[in-house]
């Protein structure tokens, strides 16, 4: 395991060392700080949640770590080394897959070719093999293709699996967006807002999907979530942001306890 020690839980699980530290990071947009100087981990097969009001920075964090902003101050580390200025495909091939709030799949595109699309980290065949569709392209199809499937029966999405997604209601998109994310078969999967938008049975799949991935998987998840009876459900560990700046950092009780934590979610939710 990478980092430091394991780490017992207040429920008495034993999560891994840190996998991901964020040290110091800073992020500005012009004259604005997004995120002010916020060190935090994330360890190796716990579910650490990032929350906040609106506007918090949440989502801003997620897109430091995924590579798609880059920090004016601060250092990633990912398995204990220092993390350069990547590009989110080069960090998807580091192991970190991700969703997103908004849905982001082809939705002309059938269930399973979706998913497909997230083996492409895994695909190393040349352009001419798979023009043929010979020798090692076919064996890695073959391959892709029976990872996918087995996604498709632990997500329970075999009836739609030859569905063009943008027939589908939204639960279910959410749930094809986690089967691509999970195709990646990275080593942390980052969930932004996995629950928004879904009625009360679509979150009870979701959050039991997302515990399962934790517990069979052994994936390591960090989660962005709005409903607190979900964070306080699934979490190990909870970080907490407010105006860009991190208020609270612990075991969900200790975090429930936090008084500036209670202040700044019984305050105005802002922009």
């Amino acid at each position: 395991m990478d980092g430091v020690a394991p780490y017992v839980t207040a429920d008495g699980r034993q999560i891994g060392g840190v996998l991901m530290d964020m040290r110091g990071i800073t992020l500005r947009f012009g004259g604005v700080e997004a995120i002010k100087n916020i060190s935090f981990d994330i360890r190796e097969g716990e579910i650490r949640a990032i929350i906040g009001p609106n506007g918090a920075g949440k989502s801003s964090m997620l897109n430091v770590i995924s590579g798609f902003y880059h920090p004016q101050d601060g250092e990633v580390w990912f398995r204990g080394e220092k993390r350069k200025p990547m590009k989110p495909y080069q960090v998807a091939r580091l192991g970190i897959a991700r969703t997103f709030q908004n849905i982001a799949l082809f939705e002309g595109m059938s269930v399973l070719d979706n998913i497909m699309t997230g083996r492409l980290t895994h695909m190393k065949a040349g352009l001419f093999s798979q023009a043929l569709w010979k020798g090692r392209a076919e064996a890695e199809e073959v391959a892709n293709r029976e990872a996918v499937e087995k996604i498709i029966d632990f997500l329970e999405i075999q009836a739609i699996r030859k569905t063009p997604v943008g027939r589908l209601p939204y639960g279910l998109k959410k749930r094809v967006e986690l089967a691509r994310a999970l195709a990646a078969e990275p080593r942390l999967l980052l969930l932004d807002e996995p629950m928004a938008g879904m009625n009360v049975e679509e979150k009870e799949d979701m959050s039991r999907f997302i515990l399962d991935v934790n517990d069979e998987f052994g994936t390591t998840i960090a989660l962005i979530e709005h409903d607190m009876g979900v964070v306080m459900d699934l979490s190990d560990r909870v970080v907490v942001m407010d105006y860009g700046r991190k208020i609270g950092d612990g075991t969900p009780e200790e975090v429930r306890n936090n008084q500036e934590v209670i202040d700044a979610y019984l305050g105005v939710a802002h922009e």
